[in-house]
């Protein structure tokens, strides 16, 4: 049997997760890997980000299922935990708002009846950290978004479908990556 690896957690800014629509399993296996496609051909199937949770909320009915927004210097990002992630439930069961955290775990679509695509992410982990870890993720997931957009003129098969499917408009996301660097200045 060959050895699992996992997938690495990928870094994204809020903005370009809410852009983001397009996904697909990577073959035909039922346990093949899903994958949400980014506008800048970021294939995600785990993600890392870290930001302020603002708010979070026990919206279940029987058992505990917790929903909270996390924000970035881009936008935010919701975030579910319920019985399946009990861990990352604990934390924000627990955790006070607002606080800094950073979470790994793995993007969700769902489409609505009128044809639009929410994003959010099922935490596998979740854990309290201070400024400067939030600081220090806004400036590496800028790196790597830049990244990406440098990558965007090759002919990469993750690239070809960011670019057929989203046409992405490159001056958008140099922009946003400008505003997240921006806003640390603005706080220090």
């Amino acid at each position: 049997m060959a050895g699992y690896t996992r997938e690495v957690a990928r870094r994204v800014f809020a903005q370009e997760f809410r852009e983001s629509d397009l996904t697909y399993k990577d073959g035909d296996d039922q346990y093949a890997p899903q994958y949400l496609l980014t506008p800048t051909g970021a294939r995600v199937n785990r993600m890392f980000i870290v930001g302020t949770l603002i708010e979070k909320e026990d919206i279940g009915s029987d058992s505990e299922y917790w929903r909270g927004r996390v924000i970035d210097p881009t936008g935010s990002f919701m975030i579910y935990a319920g019985q399946y992630q009990p861990e990352a439930a604990q934390v924000l069961a627990e955790c006070e708002t607002p606080a800094f955290v950073a979470i790994v775990g793995k993007p969700s679509t769902y489409t609505t009846g009128e044809g639009d695509v929410l994003t959010s992410v099922r935490p596998e982990s979740i854990f309290v950290v201070d400024g400067q870890a939030r600081d220090l993720w806004v400036v590496d997931t800028a790196k790597k978004t830049l990244a990406r957009l440098k990558e965007l003129d090759t002919d990469s098969s993750d690239v070809v479908k960011a670019k057929e499917h989203y046409g992405p408009d490159v001056k958008h996301y140099y922009s946003m990556v400008s505003q997240a660097l921006k806003s640390l200045k603005e706080t220090l």
